[in-house]
Order: C-alpha cells, then structure tokens, then sequence
C-alpha cells in the first residue's frame, strides 16, 4: 500500500517542505513560517529552525566580538582569544551536526524535537 502525501500551501510534500527549513537556517524557517499556515508539521521544522539556528547566529555574533575585545587586552587577551576561538569552532561543528540531523529527520517525516528548543517549537508552530 502506498504512502498518503500530505502537500503543503507551497505546493510540496510536507516532509520536502520540512527539511527546506533548514536549509539556510533561520532565514528559510522564516520564510515557511510566513509561507505556511496550515500544514503543522512544516511549521514545527521552521519555528524549530529559527530557534535553533538564530540562536547559533546570535552566538556567534556574540563569541566574535568577545574575540575582537578579548584580543586587545595585553598578556593574556591572546590566550583568552584563543580560546574563544575553539568555542566558535565548537559551536560551529555543533550547528552544523544540528543542521544536516534536522534535515534528515523532517525528511524522514519525524517531528524530533531538539532539546529546548523543541518544546518552543510545538508551542509557537500551532496557529
């Protein structure tokens, strides 16, 4: 017996749809959020990419310039920079391990909920 395809407002089937979340991060989880109102299942995977990957961009943004101005402290500012630097690396494998887990698992059809931000997104996905 064949599966049902269940298509979305934007004419793809919700578990292509799913995984296109997060394909550039928050920015296509913004867009399926503005795209998608009725399908839950594509707007659980954009509010959960928003979460998730705003939050990394955040980060980010924030161990860059703890770098810079950790940088010009004399002494041990390069020490403290250096290691700033191997916790944005540690984020960005992180994120990066979230992003293709993510695609994989709304692909698949599963609602994997990423720890917090999972629980957000059930709650904000429901229209």
């Amino acid at each position: 017996m064949e599966e049902q395809k269940v298509n979305t407002q934007c004419g793809l089937e919700e578990h292509v749809a799913g995984a296109l979340c997060y394909v550039l991060g928050f920015i296509t989880g913004i867009v399926f959020v503005l795209i998608e109102k009725e399908n839950e299942f594509v707007r659980f995977h954009a509010v959960q990419s928003i979460i998730v990957f705003g939050g990394l961009f955040v980060l980010n943004i924030i161990l860059s310039i703890l770098g810079v101005v950790s940088a010009a402290i004399p002494v041990l500012g390069g020490i403290i920079a250096m290691l700033i630097g191997l916790l944005y690396f540690l984020v960005f494998v992180v994120g990066l391990v979230a992003w293709i887990l993510l695609m994989i698992k709304a692909y698949k059809g599963e609602k994997y909920k990423f720890p917090i931000a999972g629980h957000y997104a059930v709650r904000y996905a429901v229209k």
